[in-house]
């Protein structure tokens, strides 16, 4: 993971998207706060589930597992 003021970001974008483009993680910082991430596009999809299963892991106090079929109940008998 890279981090990166947004000014370096504004002034360098091709060499920062080309990091993204190889894998890498862009932190954004904006008076020394993170502000935002540049991921690629196919790590955007892991890194939302994997986030989703961690907020639902805090709030429940189930495991992955138990979460998902907790969830598979309401589709039970829908046909």
């Amino acid at each position: 993971m890279t981090t990166a003021t947004a000014t370096e970001v504004q002034n360098n974008f091709g060499r920062f998207l080309k990091m993204v483009i190889e894998g890498q993680e862009v932190v954004i910082m904006k008076n020394g706060t993170e502000v935002a991430r540049l991921i690629s596009k196919d790590r955007t999809v892991s890194f939302l589930t994997d986030s989703l299963v961690g907020v639902l892991k805090n709030d429940t106090g189930m495991d992955e597992k138990a979460v998902r079929a907790e969830r598979m109940k309401k589709y039970e008998g829908a046909d």
